[in-house]
């Protein structure tokens, strides 16, 4: 695997050791992250990224060293170092090292993780509602895209694969539907392209947002609102948005088969135009 990290100011080719017993991130969860793609060479929203990992980093109570223009300088970096012809997951991380239960803010570390990632092919995957909620806004930091908000997430994804399934609804404290274990989600009914208006228990996606953008540019009608079960059980179609497929498609929810529809693919293929015009560096 093709991969560089940056930590403790210089380049690593190996990943590099970092948390110990006493760490507070280890034992108390103090890490933000953010996930960005390069692909044929482009970026899409890496700023946007960088923006969003210093931001939750402050929201977690750390004490971010580096600015955003200054995180997406070394992701320019890393791509430079490794071979142009590749698809890249890039991870950067901003971490603290000592406090008791509220981190040190000064003793904030980064780290930024670049790596070899294909790109899924968009085959089409399977979706099944899981037990398992969302948070509400004030029970978790769900404003960062903190580490500590994700194993209700793992463990709704594997309830949905010992069932045969390859990724799970989620569902809010109201028995609406937030996003998937993974990603944010669609559907489509009428020529109408609806999403989960955000509501604070869940990250309010930058892969969604550019994808709403690029479709109403398009003169498509978008609705952000409440969806339910019921709502996505008779839908025309269903998909997903979110950085490591960026748009792909549902070819079956619960006992349903469905087929990639004209939505689906207007949007996959309006934001894979998009993203060819994000050459990075």
């Amino acid at each position: 695997m093709d991969a560089v990290f940056w930590h403790d100011g210089r380049w690593h080719e190996d990943q590099p050791k970092v948390l110990g017993p006493m760490d507070h991130a280890m034992w108390m969860s103090s890490s933000v992250f953010d996930g960005a793609r390069i692909f044929d060479g482009c970026g899409p929203d890496i700023d946007r990224h960088c923006e969003r990992l210093v931001d939750s980093a402050r929201k977690m109570l750390l004490q971010p060293k580096l600015d955003a223009e200054a995180v997406q300088g070394l992701v320019v970096d890393a791509f430079a170092r490794l071979p142009p012809n590749k698809a890249y997951y890039v991870r950067p991380m901003f971490f603290a090292m000592r406090g008791f239960v509220a981190p040190d803010p000064e003793s904030t570390e980064f780290l930024l993780a670049v790596y070899e990632s294909p790109m899924p092919k968009p085959d089409g995957f399977s979706l099944s509602v899981a037990p398992f909620r969302r948070p509400a806004r004030d029970a978790a930091p769900i404003d960062a895209k903190a580490g500590c908000n994700y194993p209700n997430g793992a463990r709704a994804l594997a309830w949905a694969r010992e069932r045969g399934f390859d990724n799970a609804v989620i569902l809010d404290a109201c028995a609406n539907v937030a996003e998937l274990a993974t990603a944010n989600v669609w559907i489509v009914k009428d020529g109408v392209a609806m999403t989960p208006a955000w509501n604070g228990t869940f990250l309010n996606g930058i892969t969604k947002q550019r994808v709403t953008n690029l479709l109403i540019a398009d003169g498509i009608d978008v609705l952000e609102t409440t969806l339910t079960v019921d709502d996505f059980a008779e839908a025309d179609e269903i998909f997903s948005t979110g950085n490591y497929g960026k748009v792909m498609p549902v070819v079956r929810f619960e006992q349903r088969d469905l087929q990639p529809g004209p939505m689906y693919r207007r949007a996959r293929e309006l934001y894979f135009d998009f993203a060819a015009g994000q050459k990075l560096g």
